[in-house]
């Protein structure tokens, strides 16, 4: 069985493939984790079973004393792979040593996924571990969609583009294998992926996951010299300006009242529907560019969880981007089905729920192959 790990920052996805990788044979979330943890498992609460509410790798030992069948191999979803990381890699200790270093340009969930891996490791000694990265996906883009304008020394050193979302990304160019598809994985966390034929050509996050979209908190791309003022003039601590724009802005910030879209869709403030309507502004500007990257749209495809339950937020974006052929169905899309584009549109426009999980347990079933037939060194022989 593939044992599959998805950390988030105050969430644990675990599933159990088998090796044909179907339907997972098991499944189970916790959310909340810090706070206050609650588990499902196969898409039911449980209430009666309660997480421990410390850290992920307490509540990873909770839950792999709950697996139905013992792993044969485990996969991890590792947010940052850096420059040197464009498929799956073995988990071993000079990885390891290289991933913590990624810490400070993912630190909502590298050290989640860091701390699973190294649980995993402590449960079941031997177990071969690999890390699949949601960095890797961009990788195919052009050398100028990764360069930023900075001094070459410093692109050099590995200041460039990363991108991230991939694993969800690779999702829906699976879903969609041809054409030029502009994928919304909208979210906690949000972003854009231009992906022609398959391959990613442009994204909206950067260097780190706080640049492009407006998100949960995190304020997206702002202008450089706006951080500058707020450290010079305001004589703010380049630690508290970093807090602010993780965890301060964002939905939360504009609407002072919650992070989640249904709250927000609920609250008859003007400042929510401000939070809302900036929300969706923001993906439209960005979209647009995009789509110039793209040199038109064939598909327009919506994921993650804002992007998979919220008609109101779907059907803002819709409108923004008609100039592009879009054209949606409104009743499809109060019904949330997959497929939300009127009849004979230019463009299609589509719902495809994220599976970060199944995607890692396919990396995962192909590399147990090679190594099952000896064909990979680094597998043959371990484990």
């Amino acid at each position: 069985m593939i044992l599959v790990l998805n950390a988030g920052s105050s969430s644990l996805r675990c599933a159990l493939f088998r090796p044909g990788v179907g339907a997972p044979a098991w499944r189970a979330h916790v959310a909340g984790i810090g706070y206050e943890p609650h588990l499902a498992v196969d898409g039911a609460p449980r209430e009666g079973e309660r997480p421990p509410v410390g850290c992920h790798a307490a509540v990873a030992r909770w839950l792999f004393e709950r697996l139905p069948a013992a792993p044969t191999a485990a996969g991890h979803r590792v947010v940052h792979g850096g420059r040197q990381h464009a498929a799956p890699v073995r988990l071993e200790a000079e990885v390891m040593a290289a991933l913590e270093c990624l810490v400070p340009l993912a630190p909502a969930h590298q050290p989640q996924a860091l701390a699973c891996i190294r649980a995993a490791g402590e449960t079941w000694p031997g177990l071969p571990q690999v890390a699949c990265f949601d960095t890797a996906f961009h990788r195919t883009q052009d050398r100028l969609a990764q360069l930023y304008p900075l001094p070459r020394a410093l692109v050099d050193e590995g200041l460039v583009r990363f991108g991230f979302h991939g694993l969800s990304y690779a999702h829906v160019a699976r879903t969609f294998p041809h054409g030029r598809v502009l994928a919304a994985h909208l979210g906690h966390g949000a972003s854009l992926c231009a992906i022609r034929d398959g391959r990613s050509v442009a994204t909206t996050m950067g260097f780190t996951t706080l640049d492009g979209l407006m998100m949960g908190t995190r304020s997206g791309a702002v202008d450089p010299g706006l951080v500058l003022h707020l450290i010079r003039g305001r004589g703010l601590s380049p630690d508290t300006v970093a807090e602010l724009l993780n965890e301060r802005s964002g939905l939360l910030g504009v609407s002072g009242l919650s992070a989640d879209v249904r709250v927000l869709e609920a609250s008859e403030t003007p400042e929510a529907r401000e939070a809302l309507d900036l929300f969706a502004y923001r993906i439209v500007r960005e979209a647009g560019s995009l789509v110039a990257a793209l040199g038109g749209l064939d598909a327009l495809v919506f994921t993650g969880g804002i992007g998979e339950h919220s008609a109101q937020v779907r059907a803002a974006v819709c409108r923004g981007l008609s100039f592009a052929g879009v054209v949606l169905d409104v009743a499809a899309n109060a019904r949330g089905g997959e497929r939300i584009e009127v009849q004979r549109a230019a463009v299609k426009v589509r719902i495809v729920p994220a599976d970060e999980e199944r995607e890692i347990a396919l990396s995962m079933a192909g590399l147990l192959a090679q190594w099952r037939n000896g064909r990979d060194r680094l597998w043959f022989g371990r484990g």
